[in-house]
């Protein structure tokens, strides 16, 4: 990874600058930080500065398998304020403080009326960018936000007293809660949950909002211990203990009703198969790349284990999702709590390199233009 720094200059008569900052993807492995024109906005479009763009997993897959053709500028969870509104926005003003979707549904093909919106044509055209094909943008200082995005409720404002690492979640938030409701949970069901990574601890503290017991494994006792912070106790160590014995023993030799597994390793799916129950289900929320896996089929056929998925957001969970990020700020569900790490554009490659590679201290990396330069830092 190469880095290529250059001074924006403003524009005087909007305080926009020409250019601007942003990591860049020439290839596989490949970013750089270049100097790029700021995008050009048209009629119902926003112009959003960036102040908070959350790491996530499928951008680092992307990054590193080269399933998208460069260039492009990944980022997807942000957060920001209007910078500029163009002709006809009339429900979004200058400095107002939003979070951004990168894609919204149609709401009417055949795969949003069979309620699998991450199907839809228009949904997996991605609405926003900081230039080269449109791909989210967020790691850059600005992004253009199409209309169809901002007509359909594809930018939300964020309320006073709520910080833009807290509104940055709202979009990993909505994917949980998607695949949440998925797993139809029982107040009486036991739920394991493999991975406490930000994503693990977010399907986790979900799940247990319906009633259902939860577990949690990881092989880090300090994840756990951030899992807690969420009100899941119910921990159980892969390093030293046997999962699959320990949620057998916890469920009188069922196994768990619902396993989710929230981590990429194919290898895990056998372990999910085998904690399963017969006729529970299990949902893989983090296998993002088509490959192949290995399974006992007889487990799917003979025991009536359903073996499920959850992909992306949906856009009919909106206000609820606006509830659990926002309201819940106040309420306990502090998100930034899964925050370790905070770096500026200009230590963006190192934030990926952190986020490429987990250890027991990194979670959720944020990536911040308005830290200033060299401004990484660790923790809160």
């Amino acid at each position: 990874m190469t880095s290529q720094i250059k001074t924006a200059e403003d524009k005087p008569e909007t305080g926009i600058p020409t250019t601007m900052q942003a990591v860049v993807y020439r290839g596989i492995n490949d970013l750089r930080l270049e100097t790029v024109p700021v995008p050009v906005i048209g009629p119902g479009e926003l112009l959003v500065k960036i102040v908070s763009c959350g790491v996530c997993g499928t951008d680092l897959k992307k990054i590193f398998t080269g399933s998208h053709s460069a260039p492009r500028i990944f980022g997807h969870e942000m957060a920001g304020t209007v910078a500029q509104a163009g002709a006809g926005v009339t429900n979004f003003a200058l400095g107002d403080r939003v979070m951004v979707f990168h894609h919204i549904p149609c709401g009417t093909c055949y795969y949003c009326r069979k309620n699998t919106p991450a199907q839809c044509a228009q949904y997996k055209k991605v609405g926003a960018t900081a230039g080269f094909e449109p791909s989210g943008g967020g790691f850059s200082q600005y992004i253009r936000v199409s209309d169809w995005i901002v007509a359909n409720r594809g930018v939300v404002r964020i309320p006073d007293g709520v910080p833009f690492e807290q509104a940055a979640f709202m979009e990993p938030v909505n994917t949980v809660l998607k695949g949440v409701k998925h797993l139809n949970l029982a107040t009486d069901d036991t739920v394991l949950v493999i991975g406490q990574g930000p994503i693990g601890i977010l399907l986790a503290a979900l799940s247990q909002r319906t009633g259902a017991r939860v577990f949690t494994s990881d092989l880090y006792p300090e994840r756990h211990a951030i899992a807690a912070k969420f009100g899941l106790h119910n921990s159980i160590n892969a390093g030293t203990e046997d999962v699959v014995a320990r949620v057998k023993a916890e469920t009188e030799g069922r196994g768990a009703d619902a396993v989710v597994l929230a981590v990429g390793a194919n290898s895990l799916i056998k372990t999910a198969m085998s904690a399963v129950r017969p006729g529970g289900r299990v949902m893989l929320f983090a296998q993002t790349q088509h490959t192949e896996a290995v399974f006992d089929p007889g487990q799917v056929c003979m025991d009536e284990k359903s073996l499920i998925g959850s992909y992306s957001a949906a856009a009919a969970l909106l206000d609820e999702v606006i509830e659990l990020v926002f309201d819940g700020y106040t309420k306990g569900f502090d998100l930034t709590q899964l925050i370790s790490h905070r770096f500026s554009l200009d230590q963006a490659m190192k934030a990926i390199e952190i986020a490429s590679h987990p250890t027991a201290s990194s979670m959720k990396i944020m990536i911040e233009p308005v830290l200033g330069t060299g401004a990484g830092r660790g923790g809160k």
